[in-house]
């Protein structure tokens, strides 16, 4: 019999891949422009695109964002893209683990990611209302356990659980019980939005607090609010539709955050939210990320075949090759001090923030 975790977890999925749920406001990866260097004065196999993440070797800047567990669909993506993790050494996260720790029976739809790759990054995910439970704690070690991880997400859902029709709001005291598990934990402590971006006033305490990594996931690509609110009209959930509707667009812009992160903290920015290439990778490094993490594409592709997402993310890592090639910079390290323009809303946002150079 399906639960009522196994059920969200799958309409999660299919709504995701079956209805309108991007966002109308755009990433601000196209205010940016790397400058075109006509004489690169290096060859394109020099580029070094290799970098470390949290202690570990990877071999691009690339990372699966979290996406997916518990459910048997899951289950088949994880170890799909776990497989795919390692054959390319690049970063990969589950979705939340609520489900398989309130349900030891869905644990194995978050291990596969792990089973399918055992040398790389993987990162364990809960979120707010979880860990500010009194078990919270708990929960988070369970969580690492669960899937032998290299660390924990965090993830900040304020948004998505207003709209949800099964949404828990309960966010008080999160930020005194990330602060206890940056020292209780044996792995890293990152925190990551889901669509709607981290400001600097943001980043700046959770960074207080021991976090090392920020994944901003930024408003500009997939719209939780819009996947709540097409299952909330499924439901006849008015009021949550109407929500959903009227949040829609709500959010940092992804490019913005990257900024209003990486200027005001000193920890590792990963970007995401409506990345969808390698191009948008190697801008959110110019702007100071470190990483670029992709879902949407990823779970497009894998739904249809391992080859096809395995493809994608060749591509991608191929386009951040190229990017760095053609303007010149021959290392990450490189990339991530060069100089960009930025124009229209991206730089319009900035100066209102007192952010541009």
């Amino acid at each position: 019999m399906t639960s009522e975790t196994e059920a969200r977890k799958t309409s999660h999925i299919t709504t995701s891949l079956n209805r309108d749920v991007q966002a109308h406001v755009t990433t601000g990866f196209d205010d940016v422009f790397l400058v075109h260097k006509a004489l690169p004065e290096l060859d394109r196999e020099e580029v070094d695109i290799s970098c470390e993440f949290f202690g570990r070797r990877i071999n691009a800047p690339v990372l699966i964002e979290s996406m997916t567990g518990g459910t048997p669909i899951a289950a088949k993506i994880n170890a799909s893209l776990g497989k795919i993790a390692e054959e390319l050494q690049i970063p990969m996260g589950v979705g939340s683990q609520r489900a398989g720790i309130d349900d030891p029976r869905l644990a194995y739809t978050f291990k596969a990611a792990r089973e399918n790759a055992p040398s790389v990054p993987i990162l364990a995910n809960l979120g707010c209302p979880q860990i500010v439970k009194e078990d919270g704690i708990d929960r988070a070690r369970a969580a690492v356990e669960m899937i032998r991880a290299d660390a924990l997400l965090i993830h900040l859902n304020a948004l998505q659980e207003s709209v949800q029709f099964e949404g828990q709001t309960r966010f008080r005291g999160a930020l005194e019980r990330i602060r206890e598990l940056a020292s209780a934990l044996s792995v890293p402590v990152l925190v990551k939005e889901t669509g709607a971006g981290v400001s600097r006033e943001i980043a700046v305490s959770v960074e207080k607090a021991g976090v090392k990594g920020i994944d901003v996931a930024g408003l500009g690509g997939t719209s939780w609010a819009a996947v709540e609110y097409h299952r909330a009209r499924e439901k006849r959930r008015t009021r949550q539709a109407h929500l959903g509707m009227t949040f829609w667009d709500w959010g940092i812009p992804t490019a913005a955050s990257i900024v209003e992160v990486s200027r005001s903290t000193t920890v590792k920015v990963i970007a995401s939210g409506g990345v969808r290439n390698g191009l948008h990778v190697a801008k959110a490094i110019a702007l100071g990320a470190h990483y670029g993490g992709l879902a949407m594409p990823l779970l497009k592709s894998v739904s249809k075949s391992g080859r096809e997402a395995r493809e994608n993310l060749l591509s991608v890592i191929d386009e951040v090759r190229t990017a760095m090639f053609l303007t010149g910079h021959r290392n990450l390290g490189q990339l991530h001090e060069c100089q960009v323009v930025v124009l229209g809303r991206t730089r319009e946002w900035l100066a209102a923030r007192g952010l541009l150079p």
